[in-house]
């Protein structure tokens, strides 16, 4: 089975190409050009390193959301396309679910942190159950949007080890040393970011479970509202006030 795997939930864009177990490519940047510069490049780039045609692949893979909603919808409208021109299947794979995959056969609680701005972390719980090829990723709590500190007290009540990853490391990496009581660590810099390579292997598995949509239904998700929307929001509440 051969996948394509795009991620551009955050500030990294990557997009890889995995088949019948290998990553036959890899391509990863973490800079400061816009995803609408990159993610095609690189494409062409791989597919030109590899000689291969893209239209062979079984299925895309995407990161689906959350994160940066702008890099949320290049990624999305990036796949659309390449879905509808090939007819073939999009695999949405949660973003924080990919983040989480790099520690593919911890034996740690695995906890994802996406910088969310506005004091809060698109974040989540996992674990890895089984060995080998019985080795599976489960939920242990779902991706959401909460203050950190909501998530370190979560860690801190199921009292085990873990092992933190994510863009938003940075920016919690003292609040955690100082108030998360538990055995941690920090995951290291080959896999404390998103990999499309990550994002093609859940997405193998999760196009096996039948997770899968055309690309005319697929859609980012977002799990709160842009700043764009708050503010809308915010101001129709003024106004509401001021017709009172």
């Amino acid at each position: 089975m051969k996948i394509l795997g795009i991620d551009s939930s955050g500030m990294v864009a990557s997009v890889a190409l995995i088949e019948d177990g290998i990553t036959k490519a890899e391509y990863t940047v973490n800079n400061k050009k816009t995803h609408s510069q990159t993610l095609l490049p690189m494409l062409d780039e791989i597919s030109a390193m590899l000689e291969d045609d893209m239209s062979t692949v079984d299925a895309i893979a995407v990161a689906a959301g959350p994160g940066s909603f702008t890099g949320l919808r290049i990624g999305s409208a990036t796949v659309k396309g390449l879905a509808a021109a090939y007819d073939k299947p999009v695999i949405p794979v949660p973003t924080v679910e990919g983040l989480a995959y790099n520690a593919w056969g911890s034996d740690r609680l695995v906890c994802p942190m996406m910088d969310a701005r506005r004091q809060q972390t698109y974040t989540g719980l996992y674990e890895f159950t089984g060995e080998g090829d019985t080795c599976v990723m489960n939920t242990v709590l779902d991706q959401c949007a909460v203050p950190v500190e909501d998530i370190v007290d979560k860690i801190n009540e199921l009292g085990r080890p873990v092992i933190f990853m994510g863009d938003g490391i940075p920016v919690f990496e003292e609040y955690i040393k100082n108030n998360c009581k538990v055995d941690h660590i920090f995951a290291p810099a080959h896999m404390n970011r998103q990999r499309a390579a990550c994002i093609a292997a859940l997405g193998e598995v999760y196009m096996k479970q039948g997770r899968i949509e055309a690309a005319e239904d697929h859609a980012p998700v977002y799990l709160r509202m842009s700043q764009a929307e708050r503010e809308r929001k915010e101001q129709g509440v003024a106004d509401q006030g001021h017709d009172n």
